[in-house]
């Protein structure tokens, strides 16, 4: 496990890093599962007040394994409930996005409470040119976070959204120096753990509580529309061979820009 995902706990904020930067973090089977597993096991112990995520370098999460993809691998078999991360998780997480976080990446980021940015993080969702759709609540939190017209505006196009724009449309909490972008998150972690730990885990309920008031019914559609999709054999394993290379060079191009 620690070949793909790294802990270090630091008094009471521990750092999660995904760490396959050969593949830009993407999501292969065992690392999705440990990363649940992970931080489902940090939210057991009382003494961790607070949770950074992050990658590895050069990239945040490149969103799901292509090549396991392809394979007809069962990616999301840690996922049995539609979720990236445990659904019942009291423990605050802070995402810190390092660098491009991709597809399944941004859904793993808006799983976060909330973000902070390095000057060299992006988001781009490219779900439908991959030819997938998303399953972990993308189509209910993207809008929640920028507005429905700029959530359909990055699922429809699949282009990058840089940091600084992204702090403007509200995605990010704030953007540092990369080499600062660690610090502030456990900085951050820190502040947090010095709140009632009960206060704490009653407030996150809270946020979910109302939040899901209006939201719930919407992650039900989603989900039914998804497995719709893949049942309807909407996704194509040998079309995303044939333009896995394209898509991405496209991304590369734009990161670069």
């Amino acid at each position: 496990m620690d070949d793909v995902l790294h802990t270090e706990v630091d008094g009471e904020v521990a750092l999660v890093v995904m760490n396959r930067p050969e593949s830009r973090n993407a999501l292969n089977s065992l690392l999705l599962g440990g990363l649940r597993a992970t931080l489902a096991s940090l939210d057991e112990r009382d003494e961790i007040r607070a949770i950074v995520l992050t990658g590895a370098d050069p990239a945040f999460c490149a969103g799901l394994d292509l090549k396991e993809l392809e394979s007809g691998g069962s990616i999301g078999s840690g996922t049995a409930d539609g979720q990236p991360f445990p659904p019942d998780m009291s423990t605050p997480v802070i995402g810190a996005i390092n660098g491009p976080a991709v597809t399944g990446g941004v859904e793993i980021a808006l799983a976060c409470d909330f973000m902070i940015a390095s000057e060299r993080a992006s988001f781009a969702d490219t779900h439908a040119r991959v030819g997938i759709l998303p399953g972990w609540g993308l189509s209910v939190e993207l809008p929640r976070a920028i507005g429905v017209r700029r959530a359909r505006q990055m699922s429809f196009t699949g282009n990058y959204v840089h940091a600084e724009q992204a702090l403007d449309w509200g995605l990010v909490n704030e953007v540092v120096l990369h080499e600062s972008l660690i610090e502030r998150a456990m900085e951050l972690g820190r502040d947090m753990a010095t709140v009632p730990a009960r206060a704490s885990a009653a407030m996150k309920r809270l946020y979910w509580a109302t939040h899901a008031v209006t939201a719930g019914d919407a992650v039900i559609v989603e989900k039914e529309v998804n497995r719709s999709w893949s049942a309807s054999g909407g996704f194509d394993p040998a079309a995303l061979a044939a333009s896995r290379e394209a898509i991405q060079a496209r991304g590369s191009a734009q990161k670069s820009d």
